[in-house]
């Protein structure tokens, strides 16, 4: 195992402690971990930072536009082009769930957890081969598919602490270095679909489903979140801006079946890489204890390692590491409705 992975899986194990020695010493501090006010210092005219409820409860929808999910490799063999293979997965899809947050006064701490919903139609699946070995730059064989989501999940866990008063801001403001993880897993099928091959006849029907995909991503982040209070405004009980820059060590898992292929056909991707994420959000107060929000949410991914291919009919099985890219790009709008207690 490589050492990105084995010092990625020591955060999840370092989130862990801080959020247990944190969680005990505000509780014992503070009795139910309830926010207290913070006055403001003597001739400041800062805003006193006020007590909130520990608790928030957010339901939450998904919706991804222009995302996919992609993997490419090389041949392994003279004379290795790079790509010799692609395959391009949409994603735009709706997804629902919630997310629990609980507040010990400096930290706070939440974990979502989201669904997709059923029987989606993400949208134009693509595979393209450069399989000539005398024009390695020739794209030889170009097909579209539908695509199909089956039932996947994704879920976040994170800590984070506020510093804005140690640096002197006013309680309006809140400034949050944060850690933690996330963990996708996306199924996807292509179905009814055809190719062409410039060496071929013409089209190429596919009737029926043609490959099942499955990829997990598991990402161990660190980042900052930014916020700022413009406090009631517009009949609303609160108006806040909360923006959000974080970046992260990613593992990859593929597993890409070809239905349509002799024999039993399997390839995977065993990857490492990075990961890049960004969201901008406003919440609009309706109540004391009802929140609605909105955000814009980006999240890039890009990775490297290696491809397996399996074939027991042919009693093929040898992997390779020659051009073998795994990316995604996942931009989502979030509604949702948070409830404080």
């Amino acid at each position: 195992m490589r050492l990105i992975v084995r010092r990625a899986a020591c955060i999840p194990m370092v989130l862990v402690v801080v959020f247990c020695c944190g969680t005990t010493l505000f509780a014992e501090t503070h009795g139910r971990g309830e926010l207290p006010e913070e006055p403001s210092p003597a001739g400041s005219t800062a805003v006193p930072r006020k007590s909130e409820s520990p608790w928030v409860l957010e339901a939450r929808i998904r919706k991804y536009v222009n995302s996919h999910t992609s993997y490419e490799f090389g041949n392994p063999f003279p004379p290795h082009q790079v790509p010799l293979s692609r395959l391009e997965f949409p994603l735009d899809s709706i997804w629902g769930g919630l997310e629990v947050r609980r507040s010990f006064n400096r930290f706070s701490a939440g974990v979502e957890f989201l669904t997709s919903f059923r029987d989606q139609e993400t949208g134009r699946f693509k595979d393209s081969d450069w399989d000539d070995d005398a024009e390695p730059a020739l794209l030889t064989i170009y097909g579209e598919t539908n695509c199909r989501l089956e039932p996947s999940y994704q879920v976040r866990a994170d800590l984070d602490m506020q510093v804005a008063d140690l640096l002197g801001l006013s309680g309006r403001f809140d400034l949050r270095p944060v850690i933690g993880l996330r963990r996708q897993r996306f199924s996807l099928v292509a179905h009814d679909g055809a190719q062409v091959d410039v060496y071929g006849p013409g089209v190429l029907l596919l009737p029926g489903d043609s490959i099942a995909f499955e990829q997990k991503w598991s990402q161990y982040f660190v980042g900052l979140k930014f916020g700022y209070d413009f406090g009631p405004k517009f009949g609303l009980h609160r108006l806040k801006l909360g923006t959000q820059l974080d970046w992260g060590e990613v593992d990859g898992e593929n597993e890409d079946r070809h239905l349509l292929r002799v024999g039993n056909r399997v390839t995977t991707e065993n990857t490492d890489g990075h990961a890049w994420h960004g969201m901008l959000g406003i919440v609009a107060g309706l109540t004391k204890i009802i929140d609605l929000g909105l955000e814009v949410d980006y999240l890039r991914i890009k990775s490297t390692g290696t491809h397996r291919l399996q074939n027991d009919l042919f009693d093929l099985d040898f992997s390779f590491s020659n051009g073998v890219t795994v990316w995604s790009e996942q931009t989502s709008i979030i509604v949702k409705l948070a409830y404080r207690f």
